[in-house]
């Protein structure tokens, strides 16, 4: 029979997983708002969706909140919708990661966006479009969470390709 260990020292001897939040919010026509990461950044000259990592003791839902204020200047309504989740096993070495993918809601082409000083560029583009981007996920990726969005569906995927 195996020995008991305290909840405090089992939690501790489990995997660490990160968590990151991204946003996807689509025009009239269904193109997505997407942010180039700039010069010096490590993913720089390629393009993604507004998000990134929770800070310490930050819920998904916030954390998306926060990002897509930091990044574009825009406030995304209070009530959540995720459309996405992405597990991928181990991203750069650092170990596995799990992306929450909310749906933004709509945006309109001539929406002001005031961008961070993490990326130089923004724009909306189709799917096609983004087929000949460099982008800093695959493209599988983002046209499972398109479908998700225009859907009202959720997507679930595996190192970024849907299962």
């Amino acid at each position: 029979m195996a020995d008991w260990v305290p909840r405090e020292e089992w939690v501790k001897s489990q995997p660490m997983t990160l968590l990151a939040s991204c946003v996807v919010m689509l025009d009239d026509r269904g193109r997505v708002l997407m942010l180039r990461y700039g010069p010096g950044q490590p993913a720089a000259g390629t393009w993604w969706l507004p998000g990134g990592m929770l800070d310490h003791g930050e819920d998904p839902w916030t954390a998306a909140r926060r990002e897509m204020r930091e990044e574009t200047g825009l406030e995304l309504a209070p009530a959540p919708r995720l459309i996405g989740l992405d597990h991928r096993a181990d991203v750069l070495g650092t170990g596995p990661v799990l992306d929450c993918f909310f749906d933004g809601g709509n945006v309109a082409g001539d929406t002001g966006i005031r961008l961070s000083s993490e990326h130089d560029r923004h724009g909306l583009f189709s799917l096609d479009e983004l087929a000949r981007m460099p982008l800093a996920a695959p493209l599988p990726t983002l046209v499972s969470l398109h479908t998700a969005a225009m859907a009202g569906a959720v997507t679930y995927l595996r190192e970024g390709d849907p299962v």
